[in-house]
Protein backbone atom coordinates (compact mmCIF):
# COMPACT_ATOMS: atom_id res chain seq x y z
CA UNK A 1 0.00 0.00 0.00
CA UNK A 2 1.07 3.44 -0.92
CA UNK A 3 1.64 6.39 2.10
CA UNK A 4 -1.01 8.56 0.50
CA UNK A 5 -3.53 5.64 0.21
CA UNK A 6 -2.33 4.18 3.91
CA UNK A 7 -2.96 8.59 5.19
CA UNK A 8 -6.51 8.31 3.74
CA UNK A 9 -7.33 4.24 4.82
CA UNK A 10 -5.92 5.60 8.30
CA UNK A 11 -6.76 9.02 9.31
CA UNK A 12 -8.38 8.76 12.71
CA UNK A 13 -5.80 6.50 13.71
CA UNK A 14 -3.32 8.93 12.65
CA UNK A 15 -5.56 11.81 14.35
CA UNK A 16 -5.70 9.99 17.98
CA UNK A 17 -1.96 9.65 17.93
CA UNK A 18 -1.32 12.99 17.11
CA UNK A 19 -3.87 13.94 19.58
CA UNK A 20 -2.20 12.10 22.36
CA UNK A 21 1.20 13.79 21.77
CA UNK A 22 -0.01 17.23 21.86
CA UNK A 23 -1.54 16.54 25.04
CA UNK A 24 1.79 15.16 26.40
CA UNK A 25 2.90 19.41 26.44
CA UNK A 26 1.60 19.90 30.08
CA UNK A 27 0.21 22.78 30.75
CA UNK A 28 0.19 24.59 27.69
CA UNK A 29 -2.23 21.91 26.47
CA UNK A 30 -4.00 21.31 29.67
CA UNK A 31 -7.18 23.15 29.02
CA UNK A 32 -7.40 22.21 25.09
CA UNK A 33 -10.23 20.58 23.42
CA UNK A 34 -10.21 17.76 21.62
CA UNK A 35 -10.78 19.40 18.18
CA UNK A 36 -7.94 22.30 19.55
CA UNK A 37 -5.43 19.71 19.63
CA UNK A 38 -5.76 18.37 16.08
CA UNK A 39 -6.08 21.57 14.94
CA UNK A 40 -6.11 21.57 11.02
CA UNK A 41 -3.91 17.66 11.25
CA UNK A 42 -6.22 16.72 8.67
CA UNK A 43 -5.87 18.75 6.15
CA UNK A 44 -2.48 18.55 6.71
CA UNK A 45 -2.30 14.61 6.13
CA UNK A 46 -4.28 15.11 3.28
CA UNK A 47 -2.15 18.00 1.58
CA UNK A 48 0.66 15.51 2.52
CA UNK A 49 -1.13 12.84 0.69
CA UNK A 50 -2.29 14.97 -2.62
CA UNK A 51 1.65 15.85 -2.39
CA UNK A 52 3.16 12.31 -2.84
CA UNK A 53 0.33 11.05 -5.65
CA UNK A 54 1.24 14.53 -7.91
CA UNK A 55 3.14 13.67 -10.89
CA UNK A 56 6.97 15.23 -11.23
CA UNK A 57 9.26 15.69 -13.57
CA UNK A 58 12.98 14.99 -13.28
CA UNK A 59 13.98 18.51 -12.69
CA UNK A 60 10.67 18.81 -9.94
CA UNK A 61 12.30 16.38 -8.28
CA UNK A 62 15.61 17.76 -8.63
CA UNK A 63 14.74 21.12 -7.00
CA UNK A 64 12.31 19.80 -4.14
CA UNK A 65 15.18 17.55 -3.12
CA UNK A 66 17.46 20.48 -2.81
CA UNK A 67 14.44 22.38 -0.69
CA UNK A 68 13.65 24.69 -4.13
CA UNK A 69 10.41 23.54 -3.61
CA UNK A 70 7.14 25.56 -5.42
CA UNK A 71 6.17 29.05 -3.51
CA UNK A 72 5.56 28.72 0.42
CA UNK A 73 1.84 28.13 1.36
CA UNK A 74 -0.75 30.83 1.20
CA UNK A 75 -2.40 32.71 4.24
CA UNK A 76 -5.33 30.20 4.66
CA UNK A 77 -3.23 27.04 3.52
CA UNK A 78 -3.44 24.61 6.71
CA UNK A 79 -0.07 24.58 7.83
CA UNK A 80 0.12 28.29 7.78
CA UNK A 81 -3.20 28.66 9.64
CA UNK A 82 -1.87 25.62 12.19
CA UNK A 83 1.39 27.55 12.94
CA UNK A 84 -0.58 30.42 13.66
CA UNK A 85 -2.74 29.16 16.24
CA UNK A 86 -0.44 26.94 17.61
CA UNK A 87 1.74 30.57 18.58
CA UNK A 88 -2.06 31.56 19.91
CA UNK A 89 -2.63 28.77 21.80
CA UNK A 90 1.61 29.30 23.89
CA UNK A 91 2.98 26.21 22.17
CA UNK A 92 6.95 27.20 21.47
CA UNK A 93 8.01 27.02 17.99
CA UNK A 94 10.24 23.47 19.60
CA UNK A 95 6.80 21.74 20.52
CA UNK A 96 5.44 22.90 16.76
CA UNK A 97 8.53 21.20 15.11
CA UNK A 98 8.26 18.32 17.65
CA UNK A 99 4.42 17.83 16.53
CA UNK A 100 5.79 17.36 12.83
CA UNK A 101 8.66 15.30 13.89
CA UNK A 102 6.06 12.43 16.01
CA UNK A 103 3.36 12.80 12.99
CA UNK A 104 6.65 11.77 10.48
CA UNK A 105 7.32 8.70 12.70
CA UNK A 106 3.63 7.49 13.33
CA UNK A 107 2.97 7.49 9.82
CA UNK A 108 6.30 5.80 9.17
CA UNK A 109 5.96 3.57 11.55
CA UNK A 110 2.62 2.49 11.43
CA UNK A 111 3.02 2.32 7.25
CA UNK A 112 6.50 0.40 7.48
CA UNK A 113 4.22 -2.25 9.66
CA UNK A 114 1.67 -2.45 7.07
CA UNK A 115 3.13 -2.34 4.03
CA UNK A 116 5.11 -5.80 3.69
CA UNK A 117 8.30 -5.98 1.98
CA UNK A 118 10.08 -3.12 1.34
CA UNK A 119 10.80 -1.82 -2.29
CA UNK A 120 12.20 0.83 -4.50
CA UNK A 121 8.63 1.85 -5.06
CA UNK A 122 7.96 2.42 -1.16
CA UNK A 123 11.85 4.19 -1.09
CA UNK A 124 10.08 6.72 -3.24
CA UNK A 125 7.02 6.39 -1.66
CA UNK A 126 8.60 7.58 1.36
CA UNK A 127 11.40 9.88 -0.29
CA UNK A 128 7.78 11.60 -1.44
CA UNK A 129 6.58 11.59 1.92
CA UNK A 130 9.75 13.52 3.73
CA UNK A 131 9.76 16.65 1.52
CA UNK A 132 5.78 16.92 1.63
CA UNK A 133 5.83 17.00 5.58
CA UNK A 134 9.25 19.26 4.99
CA UNK A 135 6.98 21.84 2.94
CA UNK A 136 4.12 22.01 5.59
CA UNK A 137 6.63 21.95 8.74
CA UNK A 138 8.19 24.93 6.77
CA UNK A 139 5.44 26.59 5.81
CA UNK A 140 4.04 26.26 9.69
CA UNK A 141 7.33 27.54 11.50
CA UNK A 142 7.24 30.69 8.96
CA UNK A 143 3.89 31.51 9.77
CA UNK A 144 4.87 31.21 13.51
CA UNK A 145 7.71 33.23 13.11
CA UNK A 146 6.29 36.06 11.90
CA UNK A 147 3.01 36.32 14.36
CA UNK A 148 5.80 35.88 17.03
CA UNK A 149 8.11 38.91 15.48
CA UNK A 150 4.36 41.04 15.00
CA UNK A 151 3.50 40.72 18.52
CA UNK A 152 6.62 41.86 19.41
CA UNK A 153 7.05 44.77 17.32
CA UNK A 154 3.50 45.34 18.81
CA UNK A 155 3.92 45.41 21.95
CA UNK A 156 7.55 47.34 21.87
CA UNK A 157 4.88 50.16 19.69
CA UNK A 158 2.37 50.12 23.07
CA UNK A 159 5.22 50.14 25.92
CA UNK A 160 7.26 53.25 23.72
CA UNK A 161 4.20 55.22 23.43
CA UNK A 162 2.86 54.27 27.03
CA UNK A 163 5.60 55.62 28.64
CA UNK A 164 5.99 58.94 27.18
CA UNK A 165 3.34 60.12 29.58
CA UNK A 166 5.31 59.56 33.28
CA UNK A 167 8.54 60.41 31.27
CA UNK A 168 7.13 64.10 30.32
CA UNK A 169 6.49 64.27 34.11
CA UNK A 170 9.76 63.23 35.33
CA UNK A 171 11.23 65.56 33.27
CA UNK A 172 9.17 68.45 34.46
CA UNK A 173 9.99 67.48 37.91
CA UNK A 174 13.45 67.42 37.07
CA UNK A 175 13.38 70.54 35.92
CA UNK A 176 11.29 72.41 38.47
CA UNK A 177 14.00 71.04 41.25
CA UNK A 178 17.14 71.96 39.59
CA UNK A 179 15.95 76.10 38.87
CA UNK A 180 19.04 78.02 40.45
CA UNK A 181 17.63 79.64 43.55
CA UNK A 182 14.31 77.86 43.81
CA UNK A 183 16.02 75.04 46.26
CA UNK A 184 19.63 74.57 48.41
CA UNK A 185 22.33 72.46 46.17
CA UNK A 186 21.38 69.10 47.01
CA UNK A 187 17.81 69.19 46.25
CA UNK A 188 19.56 71.04 42.84
CA UNK A 189 21.59 68.31 41.97
CA UNK A 190 18.88 65.79 42.55
CA UNK A 191 16.85 67.64 40.09
CA UNK A 192 19.71 67.82 37.91
CA UNK A 193 19.85 63.81 37.88
CA UNK A 194 16.17 63.59 37.39
CA UNK A 195 16.56 65.22 34.37
CA UNK A 196 19.19 63.71 33.16
CA UNK A 197 17.82 60.18 33.68
CA UNK A 198 14.69 62.08 31.96
CA UNK A 199 16.44 62.60 29.10
CA UNK A 200 18.31 59.02 28.81
CA UNK A 201 14.89 57.35 28.86
CA UNK A 202 13.29 59.48 26.30
CA UNK A 203 15.92 58.88 24.10
CA UNK A 204 15.15 54.98 24.96
CA UNK A 205 11.61 55.22 24.31
CA UNK A 206 12.16 57.64 20.80
CA UNK A 207 14.28 54.54 19.81
CA UNK A 208 12.17 51.67 20.65
CA UNK A 209 9.26 53.64 18.91
CA UNK A 210 11.40 53.97 15.51
CA UNK A 211 12.57 50.33 15.57
CA UNK A 212 9.00 49.39 16.20
CA UNK A 213 7.79 51.43 13.32
CA UNK A 214 10.92 49.63 10.88
CA UNK A 215 9.96 45.68 12.17
CA UNK A 216 6.30 46.32 11.72
CA UNK A 217 6.89 47.32 8.03
CA UNK A 218 5.49 51.16 8.38
CA UNK A 219 9.55 52.59 8.17
CA UNK A 220 10.15 55.87 10.25
CA UNK A 221 7.34 58.34 9.31
CA UNK A 222 8.84 62.49 8.03
CA UNK A 223 6.62 65.39 8.01
CA UNK A 224 8.81 67.65 6.45
CA UNK A 225 8.24 71.36 6.73
CA UNK A 226 10.14 74.77 6.97
CA UNK A 227 12.63 74.86 9.62
CA UNK A 228 16.01 76.02 10.64
CA UNK A 229 18.60 73.46 11.03
CA UNK A 230 20.61 75.85 13.11
CA UNK A 231 18.14 75.31 15.75
CA UNK A 232 17.74 71.88 15.42
CA UNK A 233 21.25 71.41 16.17
CA UNK A 234 21.14 73.60 19.46
CA UNK A 235 18.47 71.77 20.68
CA UNK A 236 20.03 68.84 19.84
CA UNK A 237 22.75 69.16 21.22
CA UNK A 238 21.01 70.23 24.58
CA UNK A 239 19.90 66.84 24.68
CA UNK A 240 22.87 65.10 24.56
CA UNK A 241 24.26 67.24 27.14
CA UNK A 242 21.50 67.02 29.65
CA UNK A 243 21.92 63.02 29.23
CA UNK A 244 26.26 63.53 29.23
CA UNK A 245 26.86 66.16 31.42
CA UNK A 246 30.36 65.62 31.66
CA UNK A 247 30.99 65.73 28.27
CA UNK A 248 31.77 68.65 25.68
CA UNK A 249 30.51 68.97 22.70
CA UNK A 250 31.58 71.66 19.94
CA UNK A 251 28.93 72.84 17.30
CA UNK A 252 29.86 74.45 14.25
CA UNK A 253 27.40 75.56 11.58
CA UNK A 254 28.26 77.27 8.14
CA UNK A 255 26.07 77.65 4.73
CA UNK A 256 21.98 78.07 4.61
CA UNK A 257 20.28 76.03 7.01
CA UNK A 258 16.67 76.75 6.55
CA UNK A 259 14.96 74.38 4.51
CA UNK A 260 12.12 71.71 4.38
CA UNK A 261 12.93 69.12 6.55
CA UNK A 262 11.55 66.93 9.20
CA UNK A 263 12.81 68.60 12.26
CA UNK A 264 12.13 66.68 15.18
CA UNK A 265 13.54 63.44 13.04
CA UNK A 266 17.07 64.99 12.51
CA UNK A 267 17.05 66.22 16.22
CA UNK A 268 16.46 62.75 16.76
CA UNK A 269 19.51 61.63 14.32
CA UNK A 270 21.65 63.70 15.94
CA UNK A 271 20.87 63.26 19.18
CA UNK A 272 21.38 59.82 18.82
CA UNK A 273 25.04 60.31 17.21
CA UNK A 274 26.14 62.97 19.61
CA UNK A 275 25.08 60.40 22.49
CA UNK A 276 27.14 57.47 20.85
CA UNK A 277 30.07 59.81 20.50
CA UNK A 278 29.93 61.07 24.31
CA UNK A 279 29.35 56.57 25.39
CA UNK A 280 32.52 55.79 22.96
CA UNK A 281 35.11 58.87 22.83
CA UNK A 282 37.58 59.88 25.14
CA UNK A 283 36.80 61.53 28.09
CA UNK A 284 37.85 65.14 28.71
CA UNK A 285 37.71 65.31 24.47
CA UNK A 286 35.82 67.50 22.86
CA UNK A 287 33.39 66.40 20.20
CA UNK A 288 33.09 68.01 17.41
CA UNK A 289 29.58 68.94 15.51
CA UNK A 290 29.73 69.89 11.90
CA UNK A 291 26.47 71.36 9.94
CA UNK A 292 27.33 72.44 6.53
CA UNK A 293 24.62 73.89 3.94
CA UNK A 294 24.97 73.53 0.96
CA UNK A 295 22.78 74.45 -2.66
CA UNK A 296 21.77 70.43 -2.85
CA UNK A 297 22.34 69.14 0.40
CA UNK A 298 22.88 69.67 3.80
CA UNK A 299 26.30 67.70 5.67
CA UNK A 300 26.45 66.48 8.74
CA UNK A 301 29.29 65.32 11.05
CA UNK A 302 29.74 64.29 14.68
CA UNK A 303 33.76 63.39 15.34
CA UNK A 304 35.04 62.12 18.76
CA UNK A 305 38.28 61.65 19.58
CA UNK A 306 37.81 57.72 20.72
CA UNK A 307 39.03 54.53 20.00
CA UNK A 308 39.06 53.37 16.50
CA UNK A 309 35.74 51.48 15.62
CA UNK A 310 37.39 47.84 14.66
CA UNK A 311 37.32 46.93 10.90
CA UNK A 312 35.16 43.88 11.50
CA UNK A 313 32.49 45.40 13.19
CA UNK A 314 31.91 48.72 10.69
CA UNK A 315 29.61 46.17 8.26
CA UNK A 316 27.39 45.86 11.23
CA UNK A 317 27.14 49.29 12.98
CA UNK A 318 23.60 50.47 11.54
CA UNK A 319 21.97 47.13 12.47
CA UNK A 320 19.45 47.02 15.25
CA UNK A 321 20.56 46.07 18.69
CA UNK A 322 24.80 45.91 18.07
CA UNK A 323 26.77 47.36 20.57
CA UNK A 324 30.26 47.80 20.71
CA UNK A 325 32.11 46.18 23.26
CA UNK A 326 33.77 48.21 25.74
CA UNK A 327 37.15 49.26 26.56
CA UNK A 328 39.29 48.66 29.50
CA UNK A 329 38.26 51.09 32.39
CA UNK A 330 35.97 52.68 30.28
CA UNK A 331 32.30 51.10 30.74
CA UNK A 332 29.42 51.93 29.10
CA UNK A 333 26.34 53.11 30.29
CA UNK A 334 23.57 49.92 30.85
CA UNK A 335 21.06 52.55 29.78
CA UNK A 336 22.33 51.39 25.87
CA UNK A 337 19.68 49.53 23.86
CA UNK A 338 22.47 49.37 20.63
CA UNK A 339 19.53 51.12 18.70
CA UNK A 340 20.60 55.23 18.43
CA UNK A 341 22.99 54.26 15.05
CA UNK A 342 20.21 52.23 13.53
CA UNK A 343 17.64 54.78 13.98
CA UNK A 344 20.00 57.45 13.02
CA UNK A 345 20.38 55.35 9.81
CA UNK A 346 16.36 55.01 9.18
CA UNK A 347 15.75 59.05 9.71
CA UNK A 348 18.66 59.71 6.96
CA UNK A 349 17.10 57.25 4.50
CA UNK A 350 13.60 58.24 4.92
CA UNK A 351 15.01 61.75 4.07
CA UNK A 352 16.02 60.48 0.57
CA UNK A 353 19.98 60.90 2.12
CA UNK A 354 22.41 58.35 3.58
CA UNK A 355 25.05 57.85 6.76
CA UNK A 356 28.81 56.40 6.53
CA UNK A 357 31.16 56.11 9.05
CA UNK A 358 35.27 56.36 9.32
CA UNK A 359 37.28 55.66 12.29
CA UNK A 360 40.97 55.20 12.82
CA UNK A 361 43.33 55.54 15.68
CA UNK A 362 44.72 58.75 14.43
CA UNK A 363 41.77 60.58 13.24
CA UNK A 364 39.02 58.77 15.89
CA UNK A 365 35.35 58.35 14.74
CA UNK A 366 33.42 60.28 12.45
CA UNK A 367 29.89 59.52 11.45
CA UNK A 368 28.64 61.66 8.09
CA UNK A 369 25.08 62.22 7.12
CA UNK A 370 23.91 63.65 3.75
CA UNK A 371 20.17 65.49 3.60
CA UNK A 372 19.21 66.18 0.36
CA UNK A 373 16.98 69.65 -0.10
CA UNK A 374 14.60 68.02 -2.47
Amino acid sequence: MTISAFITDHMEQLLVEWEAFATSFGAVADNMSSLELRDHAKQILEFVARDIQREESAEQTERKSHGRTSAPGTDDSASVIHGKLRFASGFTLLQLIAEYRALRASVLKLWQQDCGVFSARHAEDMMRFNEAIDQSLADAAVAYSDKLHETRDTFLAILGHDLRGPLAATATAGTYLARPGAFDDRVRQIGVRVKRGAATMSGMVDNLLGLARTQLGEGIPIEPKECDLLEMCQWAVEDAQAAHPDARFDLHATGELMGTFDRARLQQLLTNLANNAAQYGTPGKPIDIKIVGQNDDVLLRVENRGPAIPKEALPHLFTSLVQLPAEEGNARPASSLGLGLFIAKQIAVAHGGDIVVDSDEVNGTAFAVRIPRQ
